[in-house]
């Protein structure tokens, strides 16, 4: 393949915070190590996490109000990708214009009508939606979304699951001739390190975890969205015979889920590690994920667990859900607030046995989500783009 001319469009790019800025960190790195010019048109970035060959574009965009950020982005690199002559422009997130748009979060529409069902009672999540009419920012981004997607000339739109290809066609009628499935994937060998065993021993004493005692691990910063409550609830139906602990990974402040937990009596089912830089760990020390999501366009933390042999615990609102083969190594629930549900899955989970099988299924499926499988099927995407381009001209 001739070398490519590529421009990324991302407002913050800062691979150490993790999600979308990793990814095109990973991304922006294999590109150029396959020759291809690579340009980076961003409020902010961190140099040393990006190839030295990068070229910079820095786009001056004022702060103001969070509705109006994205905006102002988008008409910023609107303006400065007018003046270049690159063979494919790609957009992240909330910007229009490129010739190729990756919403890795989704859509903000499904985003929105999922949200509500983190909301137990249907009381609550009606009232939710009605405070949404006076969200600005929802507002915002609703009519951003569709001039990202119906504006002429159309985008090519990458997507990282069935599940955000169905949404597109429910909330836009965006049908499969604008779209391209392209599966999520992530590097396996991060988790390739010569001291396993240590670290999972000694991540496992601080859990306060034997070596025969099943652990299930939860790693997330948005604890609501998530389902840590659900999780909580559902580690209560759990017959209390069933030995096992989950861990708790993600955001730091979480003493009102400690305290759910202690009133529901499960307190020592469960451990509240807070924080971690990096959860690598925490993915040693654990035998399975539980991941309750109301909303997750193609799950990373999913195919993390798999690439270390964990089977997967998740619902029918996590895209990640499709990778999975049930019950050889994972398992989906229809709703996270169902506690007997998501209860008897974790049953399922803590029984040795059926972990031992499932570790092998696991381990085994994450080599067909490898990094290079899903940057091949890109540059394939970014190839077609670049050979219609010239076809019009």
């Amino acid at each position: 393949m001739t070398p490519l001319d590529i421009a990324l469009c991302y407002e913050s790019v800062l691979p150490s915070r993790g999600g979308a800025e990793t990814y095109l960190g990973d991304l922006a790195r294999r590109l150029a190590a396959d020759g291809h010019a690579v340009h980076l048109y961003s409020c902010r970035w961190d140099a040393a996490a990006l190839p030295a060959s990068m070229t910079f574009h820095p786009l001056d965009v004022p702060r103001g109000p969070r509705f109006l950020r994205p905006w102002r982005f988008g008409n910023a690199c609107v303006a400065a990708l007018k003046r270049a002559g690159h063979d494919v422009t790609v957009g992240f997130d909330k910007t229009w214009g490129q010739d190729v748009l990756y919403p890795q979060g989704g859509l903000h529409a499904a985003s929105r009508e999922h949200n509500l069902r983190k909301f137990r009672h249907p009381l609550a999540r009606r009232i939710a939606s009605w405070t949404k009419h006076f969200d600005l920012a929802s507002a915002s981004f609703a009519r951003l979304e569709r001039k990202q997607y119906l504006s002429e000339p159309r985008p090519v739109v990458v997507v990282n699951s069935d599940m955000v290809a169905r949404h597109f066609a429910h909330y836009y009628g965006v049908g499969p001739e604008q779209l391209r499935v392209i599966r999520s994937a992530i590097d396996p060998g991060r988790f390739a390190v010569p001291d396993l065993a240590e670290r999972r021993a000694r991540e496992r004493a601080a859990w306060g975890l034997t070596d025969d005692t099943p652990a299930g691990l939860f790693v997330a910063m948005n604890y609501r969205l998530k389902g840590l409550a659900p999780l909580i609830r559902a580690v209560a139906a759990v017959p209390k015979d069933r030995r096992f602990k989950i861990a708790v990974v993600g955001h730091p402040k979480f003493e009102a889920y400690r305290r759910l937990a202690a009133s529901l009596g499960v307190a020592d089912r469960l451990h509240f590690a807070g924080f971690r830089a990096d959860p690598k760990d925490a993915y040693f020390a654990a035998d399975f994920l539980v991941h309750p999501t109301f909303y997750d366009p193609c799950s990373l933390v999913a195919l993390e667990a798999l690439a270390c042999g964990l089977p997967v615990v998740t619902t029918q609102y996590n895209g990640a859900a499709e990778l999975l083969t049930v019950p050889d190594n994972g398992l989906v629930v229809s709703d996270p607030h169902d506690a007997a549900e998501l209860g008897g899955a974790i049953a399922r989970m803590a029984d040795l046995g059926y972990l031992r099988a499932a570790s092998e299924s696991a381990s085994r499926a994450a080599q067909a989500w490898t990094f290079e499988r899903h940057y091949a099927a890109l540059l394939g995407v970014f190839e077609g783009v670049r050979a219609a381009k010239r076809r019009a001209r």
